[in-house]
């Protein structure tokens, strides 16, 4: 469900491109994602960061290109994004004391402090590669293409890099020893 809340902003923008053009699916992106802000801050009474950095870079960079109608502003957001969260992931690898997937994910799975440190650093990798595949898509091929690759790319992009993290997280996994169990014999 987590998947769905987080991907919503952009099944709808992507839905409303289709449908209209790029103006109505910025307006309905900007509103989808004060609806799922406000969604997860009402299910769980706290923000989460990603969904505040979107919001926030889709109000200025989605309203600049709605008060300006130059289609730019929302293509350079999706780069923007990417890089502010690799930053937060390189940051927290850097200078925190567990690396921000670790935080994340550590009270589900127990792995070595050698794994949360790669897989945060393959994070910090993809978000960055990803913001510059954007801007190489946005600035050699149409919108339509573009408005393709951010929907369909992203996804196809994230699903396997999530894939590939279970994969190596199922390689990783600290064993819990199981206790033989004494029946009083």
């Amino acid at each position: 469900m987590k998947f769905f809340i987080d991907f919503l902003p952009l099944l709808l923008f992507f839905t409303a491109y289709k449908l209209y053009d790029i103006y109505v699916a910025t307006a309905v992106a900007i509103v989808a994602s004060f609806v799922q802000t406000g969604y997860f801050w009402a299910k769980h009474r706290r923000f989460e960061t990603t969904h505040l950095i979107t919001l926030g870079l889709l109000v200025v960079f989605g309203g600049a290109t709605l008060i300006l109608h130059n289609e730019e502003f929302i293509k350079w957001k999706f780069s923007i994004v990417n890089w502010l969260l690799g930053l937060v992931f390189l940051f927290t690898q850097l200078f925190g004391n567990k690396p921000l997937l670790q935080r994340m994910l550590e009270s589900q799975v127990s792995l070595p402090d050698f794994a949360w440190r790669r897989m945060n650093m393959s994070w910090i990798v993809y978000f960055m590669l990803l913001g510059f595949a954007n801007l190489y898509v946005m600035h050699h091929f149409d919108t339509d293409t573009w408005v393709d690759f951010k929907f369909f790319g992203n996804l196809a992009m994230t699903s396997l890099l999530v894939i590939g993290q279970g994969i190596y997280m199922y390689r990783h996994l600290k064993q819990t020893p199981v206790r033989a169990h004494n029946n009083g014999d």
